[in-house]
């Protein structure tokens, strides 16, 4: 009985002994047909390094083209024609110019200047007494010692002692021009503002006419103001005045006159069928 058994457990154990190498052997046979594959770790050889762009800090950029301006034309000649001077008054002969007074007004002339004075509401005029004048162009200088808001002065064109043309600076910054006939006036240019015109007083002033046939051109410190175009009266003197409509007098002081010829035609308009 004891045998049996023991011989039974030698028989287990042997099976156990031969399963396991047969696993073995087993294994072993697989491995033999797939062999495991080991990839190695490349590591590359050291590369020269590729060099380095250059950096250009300042590129050339493109040639701007400039933009060119037009270049315009300069401002015709507003005083075309001028020639010899045929008058110079230094104002130092009192002789040449009327120089009346009243309890009113006065003129007087001194220190080469001509002076007028007229009091509220009262009107002055002086004119040079020796002159006929067609075209030509006059300059004078005037001084404003006492003037305020619309107290005006300014210049005489062909004048006589009942009609010429008034080309006039008002205190207040404008100018004008009429027309007076035996005391009748007409406006040719209403009061307009200007940067020349002294705005009250003391101030200084160069004045100039350009009278040409039936066209008369105004200038302030010789720059053109306005033209008008007049032909009722072809010739005459030269005047100064002064007119207060303040309740104080005006005083404007005149010198240094120059008067020039000028030769030149004005353009005829071409008339409309």
């Amino acid at each position: 009985m004891k045998s049996c058994h023991q011989t039974r457990m030698i028989f287990l154990m042997s099976l156990r002994f031969y399963f396991a190498l047969a696993t073995t052997l087993l294994i072993a046979s697989c491995s033999a047909f797939e062999p495991i594959i080991i990839t190695p770790i490349f590591t590359p050889a050291t590369e020269t390094p590729l060099p380095t762009a250059t950096i250009d800090w300042f590129p050339p950029s493109a040639t701007p083209t400039f933009q060119v301006f037009p270049t315009t034309a300069p401002p015709p000649d507003m005083r075309p024609g001028l020639g010899a001077l045929v008058v110079t008054d230094d104002f130092s002969d009192p002789t040449l110019w009327d120089v009346p007074k009243s309890n009113q007004a006065s003129s007087i002339m001194e220190d080469n200047h001509l002076t007028l004075a007229a009091q509220s509401g009262v009107y002055m005029t002086s004119l040079r007494t020796d002159l006929l004048l067609k075209d030509h162009y006059a300059e004078i200088t005037a001084r404003p010692s006492l003037c305020r808001g619309e107290d005006s002065y300014g210049i005489l064109v062909r004048a006589s002692s009942v009609y010429y043309y008034r080309f006039g600076l008002s205190c207040n910054g404008t100018i004008y021009m009429d027309r007076l006939s035996a005391g009748t006036k007409l406006t040719m240019q209403k009061p307009i503002p200007s940067g020349d015109a002294p705005p009250g007083a003391p101030g200084e002033v160069r004045i100039g006419i350009w009278a040409v046939g039936s066209e008369m051109r105004f200038f302030l410190n010789d720059r053109y103001q306005f033209s008008i175009r007049e032909p009722s009266y072809p010739t005459g003197t030269i005047g100064v005045f002064v007119t207060s409509f303040a309740d104080t007098p005006v005083i404007v002081s005149f010198s240094d006159l120059t008067i020039q010829k000028v030769d030149y035609v004005l353009p005829t308009k071409t008339p409309l069928p």
